[in-house]
């Protein structure tokens, strides 16, 4: 691109001239990334650290979804202790030398260093799988796949990402782990969580799951949000419960803060998450 002149533009105009520059680079990147990565493996990506949560939470959501892919998968989990995870999945250890904990691992998954070909879907632990996940597979090709945030229950024009489930190809966004690993206490201090990083380093690149396929259990399925008294944050539970279930459409129901998957006694949850 020819250096701008000033002269003839206005300064917004400038901006978003830069800004449309940028982001052009940005998908040239994404695309040239996932070209280089010619496998057809697909593979299931999982994130354990620390103590949130135990080594069953990784291999309940291994028999999740091999009762709901017919896909040939291999899987795959991040973590600093393998202890109890079952010897079908592959232990990948965490990286040592950055400063970071709980959900700021995440940017890892991207990293194009990683032993996995092939398309990669990862998953946060606290899912659970409630219909067949080969859509998420076949979904928009090539296309790196994000969530569209569940602030959208109360603002259905939110755009913002929620990182829970992302689809993408081996280092096809090694960019953004490239980006945090140089200035990760910068990008910590910037952001309250991964999935602002995400948003920022690749707003307009992503492709958004439909709504219908990836919910919030207690958001959007749920009537009742009240919590039980007495709970402490981090291990509350509903003060009811309900006999609800996901739209047919749905695949992936997500419990994001409280309650943990363990912590909810609707029957739905109970006879699927096993």
């Amino acid at each position: 691109m020819a250096k701008l002149d000033k002269i003839k533009f206005s300064k917004n105009e400038i901006k978003k001239i830069l800004s449309d520059k940028k982001l052009n680079k940005l998908r040239k990147k994404s695309i040239e990334q996932s070209e280089k990565s010619n496998s057809s493996q697909k593979n299931i990506l999982l994130l354990k650290h620390g103590k949130k949560y135990p080594y069953d939470y990784v291999n309940k959501m291994y028999n999740m979804i091999t009762r709901n892919c017919s896909y040939d998968l291999k899987f795959y989990c991040l973590t600093e202790d393998q202890t109890g995870i079952r010897e079908e999945i592959t232990c990948i250890p965490l990286p040592t030398n950055l400063p970071v904990s709980g959900w700021w691992y995440k940017p890892y998954i991207f990293s194009k260093d990683l032993p996995i070909e092939g398309t990669i879907l990862y998953l946060d632990l606290d899912l659970v799988i409630t219909g067949n996940i080969d859509i998420l597979f076949d979904y928009a090709d090539g296309d790196y796949c994000v969530l569209r945030d569940f602030t959208r229950a109360m603002r259905p024009g939110w755009q913002k990402y929620n990182s829970s489930v992302i689809r993408f190809s081996k280092g096809q966004l090694d960019y953004v782990w490239d980006k945090f690993r140089r200035s990760s206490q910068h990008y910590m201090r910037q952001f309250f969580g991964d999935q602002d990083l995400l948003y920022d380093l690749t707003q307009g690149t992503a492709t958004y799951w439909p709504d219908k396929w990836i919910m919030s259990w207690k958001w959007e399925i749920r009537k009742d949000k009240q919590w039980k008294p007495g709970g402490v944050k981090g291990n509350r539970t509903f003060n009811t419960i309900e006999h609800c279930e996901p739209p047919k459409e749905c695949c992936i129901v997500v419990f994001h803060g409280d309650p943990n998957p363990h912590n909810c006694y609707d029957p739905y949850i109970i006879e699927n998450w096993l």
